[in-house]
């Protein structure tokens, strides 16, 4: 098989990960769980997403734990929006790189933006100006790639036109995302097939959940088809809060680990994230979802990683 000899993993365990979760995490805390990925090698953390935060409480410090992040240590800090509102919230911020999420599935849309699709166009052309005007990098993530439950099958047309309307406005990355875990390998490789015949100088990459329990073998088909940038959460944490049944996303440490056994470069040490899963596991009073990260002692003789659990 012609692998990629690197793989770039994004950990979005801040921000997907913990937006489910009813237990608040303390903004410092957050602060040093995400310095703490930054030492086990991860170089691009998402730390929070500008949203209503009456609907999604944890993320309601997000400014806050921006002011916290330091941002000249050569890690790619984003955040994610749903809406110019939260662009111009970012753009508030210091943080350097703005996801602009944007759904192909119109109900999955109106409960998570309160857009019909009809009205997105005009929404994505406000949130792209404001945020490339300002000098920011953008990642344009499109949800529900895969299928929405909630919904008739998405045709794939819809899909390359909106990834074709995005990739005009000069972004920095695009990301296929299957926010409610309906991704197959054949599915991923068809939709693919038809995405990187549309562009070569713009990065693609997956976020994948694992609702389904497919997260892994979406990850083979994506690596097979020469995707070497993929979204994960430490532990397997994560879900939309918009998706019944939602389940995590894609566990960091399994897919690292899936990576190393195929010779596949990331410079991510599973260990030290492990710890910092266990810790999250005693936070939140529960095992997680990931696998691998069971596998390594709770502190795995790594620097300290703990959060407070009082």
């Amino acid at each position: 098989m012609d692998l990629p000899k690197q793989g770039a993993i994004t950990e979005v365990g801040p921000r997907d990960g913990l937006q489910l979760e009813v237990r608040q995490v303390p903004t410092d805390q957050k602060a040093a769980l995400i310095a703490g990925l930054v030492r086990s090698g991860l170089k691009a953390i998402q730390v929070a997403s500008f949203v209503h935060p009456l609907k999604v409480p944890q993320m309601a410090d997000a400014e806050a734990l921006v002011d916290l992040l330091p941002l000249d240590d050569g890690v790619q800090y984003s955040a994610l929006t749903l809406n110019h509102q939260g662009v111009l919230r970012a753009l508030q911020t210091s943080i350097p790189w703005i996801e602009i999420s944007v759904a192909v599935s119109d109900s999955h849309s109106r409960v998570n933006t309160g857009l019909a699709l009809d009205r997105i166009g005009a929404e994505v052309d406000k949130m792209m100006n404001s945020a490339l005007k300002a000098g920011r990098k953008v990642r344009a993530s499109i949800q529900c790639t895969f299928g929405c439950a909630e919904d008739e099958p998405i045709p794939d047309e819809r899909i390359l036109k909106l990834s074709e309307t995005l990739l005009s406005y000069g972004i920095h990355q695009l990301v296929m995302a299957d926010t409610t875990g309906m991704a197959t390998p054949l599915s991923v490789k068809r939709l693919l097939r038809a995405i990187l015949s549309m562009t070569t100088a713009v990065p693609v990459g997956l976020h994948l959940h694992d609702t389904r329990g497919m997260g892994l073998v979406n990850v083979m088909a994506g690596l097979e088809m020469g995707i070497s940038h993929f979204d994960t959460s430490l532990g397997g944490l994560g879900g939309c809060p918009f998706v019944p049944g939602a389940a995590g996303n894609i566990a960091t440490e399994d897919t690292v680990y899936l990576m190393n056994a195929l010779g596949i470069q990331t410079g991510i040490n599973i260990a030290q994230v492990a710890c910092w899963s266990h810790h999250l596991s005693r936070f939140f009073g529960r095992t997680l979802q990931g696998k691998i990260y069971r596998l390594h002692p709770r502190n795995s003789g790594q620097p300290a990683c703990n959060l407070n659990i009082n």
